[in-house]
């Protein structure tokens, strides 16, 4: 048996960090297991789903590395579910119901106040054909609902372990709206059971419509698949993910500048045993993956975080890696430069500042006007090296008596405009001399 899962979004909106977790658990688990990845857009909701979204949820799971095996549009296979609607129908598991969103809520309001459950009470079933006649006289349009056994229920969870359900406890969930447009579910099933989808791996607040799903697999006759509900996700301070937040959406994420491997590598290892780190590729996460390590607590997700990992990641990360990019970017030094500046970047398009520190134009800081004086009448000579910063600042200390911070701190504000750095000793020799000494005197250079 081919392993075989899929991460299936609706393309009414954009990605976010809630979200593209499940696809990333999908992806290392298929992954690990040789299997297959479906990305599946769930895109029936012709009024809210947009080509656009699901052109930007492509782009979003392309540029995270989650390569697909297919990509299927719930929309090109209405005739599937209409004929599984049919076949529910010739057995006897689908009903209509004419009751209105007004009338249900009063129901539920009823058997609330008498200390009951608000299940739907099956009042369709006993209705004649001449009072559904009669409905449709006043214009009602059935909606349709599964009708559940009332058995128990059971399924051993990948991450939650072994589950069961009193059917008998639960509505009998609507598959068809009342516009003749499917809920979730159907499609949902029916595609599982055609496209021969293996595990069924999802957030834990989908725990609740399993066993309705496992009916409607064995209704249909079908086998049902494994499921696995995987801890959702809330903010830094434990509260609920907001949508809206752009630093939470993988758009965002991108235009901020992080590295796909390091919103992969923080999804994938937050609220797991595993630690937080970053790792250069799918195939080295998912040799690491195990269900067992998933909490079963929320998990906290933090955009600060992301961003130390985003930046560990980057300094890790060898030349070669970063080569063409850095090439797109129009930042040159070759590996020099970037082992030289690597330790201080948060997303590598800081890599062009540091180009514009040694490249110029920059306008220096003069602290001391002296001191800088007397340090540009000591600049050595070229050829320079990394030798050549520690020689230098030897000659200006015992010309000067500046030692510590006073003797180091003026330079570094003269050459780069900036208190903070990659070593001097490294970025010197690319400055080159004549830039040096235009900045110690106090020219833009």
């Amino acid at each position: 048996m081919t392993v075989t899962v899929r991460f299936a979004p609706s393309p009414t909106g954009r990605l976010h960090a809630g979200n593209i977790r499940t696809a990333i658990i999908n992806a290392l688990f298929a992954r690990r297991s040789g299997g297959d990845f479906i990305l599946r857009l769930d895109d029936t909701d012709k009024e809210r789903s947009t080509k656009e979204f699901a052109r930007g949820i492509e782009e979003d799971v392309a540029w995270l590395g989650l390569a697909w095996s297919s990509l299927v549009h719930q929309s090109d296979r209405l005739a599937l579910y209409a004929a599984a609607v049919e076949k529910l129908k010739e057995k006897g598991r689908l009903y209509p119901a004419y009751e209105t969103p007004e009338e249900l809520e009063l129901k539920r309001k009823r058997q609330l106040a008498r200390g009951k459950p608000p299940v739907y009470d099956r009042a369709a079933l006993d209705l004649t054909d001449d009072e559904k006649a009669a409905f449709e006289a006043e214009g009602r349009k059935p909606h349709w609902r599964f009708k559940l056994e009332p058995v128990d229920v059971v399924w051993d969870d990948l991450v939650r372990g072994r589950q069961h359900v009193d059917a008998g406890s639960l509505s009998d969930p609507v598959l068809i709206r009342g516009d003749g447009t499917f809920l979730y579910t159907l499609p949902s099933v029916v595609d599982d059971i055609d496209l021969g989808v293996t595990h069924v791996i999802r957030g834990e607040d989908h725990v609740a419509n399993t066993a309705p799903q496992i009916q409607l697999f064995e209704a249909l006759g079908a086998s049902a698949p494994s499921f696995g509900h995987h801890n959702l996700l809330v903010g830094a301070d434990g509260q609920a993910l907001s949508k809206r937040d752009r630093a939470l959406s993988i758009q965002g994420m991108r235009a901020e500048g992080l590295e796909p491997m390091a919103v992969v590598s923080y999804a994938a290892t937050i609220g797991t045993s595993d630690p937080i780190a970053a790792h250069e590729s799918l195939d080295e996460l998912a040799e690491a993956f195990d269900f067992a390590k998933l909490s079963r607590a929320p998990a906290r997700f933090d955009p600060h975080e992301l961003r130390l990992l985003n930046a560990k990641l980057l300094h890790e990360r060898p030349y070669g890696a970063v080569a063409g990019r850095l090439e797109a970017l129009g930042v040159g030094g070759g590996q020099a430069f970037w082992e030289a500046v690597r330790g201080n970047l948060s997303v590598l398009e800081d890599a062009k500042d540091w180009w514009t520190v040694v490249t110029g134009p920059l306008e220096p800081v003069i602290e001391d006007r002296g001191f800088c004086d007397a340090a540009a009448k000591l600049l050595p000579p070229e050829p320079w090296g990394e030798e050549s910063w520690g020689a230098w600042t030897a000659a200006v200390k015992a010309e000067t008596g500046a030692k510590g911070k006073a003797l180091f701190q003026p330079l570094r504000l003269a050459l780069t405009g900036l208190a903070h750095g990659p070593e001097l000793k490294q970025l010197l020799p690319m400055i080159g001399r004549e830039r040096v000494l235009s900045r110690l005197l106090g020219e833009t250079a």
